[in-house]
C-alpha cells in the first residue's frame, strides 16, 4: 500500500520537531487583547473539541494570557462551514483552528486549500482505532476483511466527518490493500466521532474508525471492542493487546497528526507568540494527562518545519486518495 511509504516521513517529522523545539523564543511583539476563539470542525464531544477544551481550561486556570477564550464548533459541509468562518478574519490572530492531517486530504479532494490557513504548530499524533459493538459478530480485523471480500456492502461504517479524511483512511487503506472495492462499502457520515460511536452502540451501524483514545471508556464499560489499530506496531498501554492491521494481513499504516493553524495572513510575530504558548502547553501536567487519556503521542513541531512536513506529505496523501478512487489522477 502506497500509504505505508509515509513512515519515513514520520521519522523526518520527529527530527524536525526536535530541531524546531530547540529554537530560541521569538521576540514578543504581540499578544491577544480580546477574545480568542479556538475553532473545531466537528460537533461538541468530538475528539478535537475535547482537546480544544483542555486547551481552554489550561489557558484560563494557569493564566497563560489575560484575554478570554471560547470554543467554536463549526462542523458541516465537509469543512466548508469552518473554512468560510475563518476566512472572515484574515490577518487576525485571535482566531485559531485546531485541525489535523485531514486538511491535506481536503485540498486533494477540492474542498479547500491548506494554504488558506497559517501553520502554527503540530502538537501531537494518534493512530486510528477500528471498533465494533461488544456483541458484534465481527470478531477481528481479519474477520471484517474476509466478510467484505465476499460482499463489500456486508457491513456499514460510521465515518466522522467526511469521506477521505483520516478516520476513513484508517479503515479504507486496509480494505484497499486486501483487494476490497472500497467504492462498494456502505459509509454513513457523522458530524463527530462521538455521534458515530453513539450510532454504533445503538446498533444503527456496524463499524466505526476514530482516534484510538476515544475507545477507552467504551471498552472499559464493556460495550465496544477495538478490532484493529492503524499503527505500524502495537500501541503500549491500555490497547497493547489490540493487533494492528499489519498483524492481520492488511498492509496499511495511518498516523494522524493534530495541529494548530491561524487565519491566513497573520504576522510572524503572531505566529511566534502562539508557537511559544503551545510549546509551554505541551509540557504542562494538564496536557500530559490529556495525552494519556487519548493514547496520544506528544511531538511539538514549530511552524516552519510543520509547513515543510505538510508539503512533503501532500503528494503521499494524494496518492492514497487516488488509490482509493476518491480523487482523480
Amino acid at each position: 500500500m502506497k500509504f505505508a511509504a509515509s513512515l519515513p516521513l514520520l521519522s523526518l517529522w520527529l527530527a524536525a520537531g526536535l530541531a524546531g523545539a530547540a529554537q530560541p523564543a521569538a521576540a514578543q511583539g504581540w499578544k491577544p487583547d480580546r477574545t480568542v476563539e479556538i475553532i473545531v470542525g466537528c460537533a461538541p464531544g468530538c475528539g478535537p473539541d475535547n482537546v480544544a477544551r483542555t486547551m481552554q481550561r489550561t489557558f484560563q486556570t494557569q493564566r497563560y494570557f489575560d484575554a478570554p477564550i471560547t470554543i467554536q464548533n463549526k462542523g458541516g459541509g465537509m469543512g466548508a462551514v469552518l473554512r468560510t468562518y475563518l476566512k472572515q478574519y484574515p490577518g487576525n490572530a485571535h482566531y485559531l483552528y485546531h485541525g489535523d492531517q485531514g486538511i491535506l486530504a481536503s485540498q486533494v479532494m477540492g474542498r479547500g486549500a491548506y494554504t488558506d490557513f497559517t501553520p502554527i504548530a503540530i502538537l501531537f499524533g494518534e493512530y486510528i482505532g477500528i471498533a465494533v459493538k461488544a456483541d458484534s459478530p465481527i470478531k477481528s480485523g481479519r474477520d471484517l476483511i474476509e466478510r467484505l471480500k465476499k460482499d463489500p456492502a456486508a457491513h456499514s461504517f460510521g465515518i466522522a466527518t467526511s469521506l477521505g479524511n483520516i478516520n476513513h483512511q484508517g479503515v479504507a487503506a486496509a480494505l484497499k490493500s486486501a483487494g476490497i472495492d472500497v467504492r462498494k462499502t456502505r459509509n454513513v457520515i457523522f458530524n463527530s466521532g462521538a455521534l458515530a460511536i453513539t450510532a454504533m452502540l445503538g446498533g444503527h451501524i456496524d463499524v466505526v474508525p476514530v482516534s484510538l483514545g476515544s475507545w477507552e471508556p467504551h471498552v472499559k464499560t464493556g460495550v465496544a471492542r477495538v478490532i484493529a489499530v492503524s499503527g505500524n506496531e502495537r500501541v503500549p498501554g491500555f490497547f497493547a493487546d489490540v493487533p494492528t492491521w499489519r498483524d492481520q494481513g492488511a498492509n496499511a499504516v495511518v498516523f494522524n497528526w493534530r495541529a494548530m493553524f491561524g487565519a491566513k495572513g497573520i504576522t510572524p510575530a503572531q505566529v511566534a507568540y502562539w508557537e511559544n504558548i503551545y510549546a509551554r502547553l505541551v509540557e504542562s501536567p494538564e496536557w500530559k494527562a490529556e495525552m494519556e487519556l487519548r493514547s496520544g503521542i506528544t511531538q511539538f513541531v514549530r511552524a516552519a518545519p510543520m509547513k515543510q512536513r505538510m508539503e512533503a506529505e501532500y503528494p503521499v496523501i494524494r496518492s492514497l486518495l487516488v488509490d482509493l478512487e476518491l480523487a482523480k489522477k
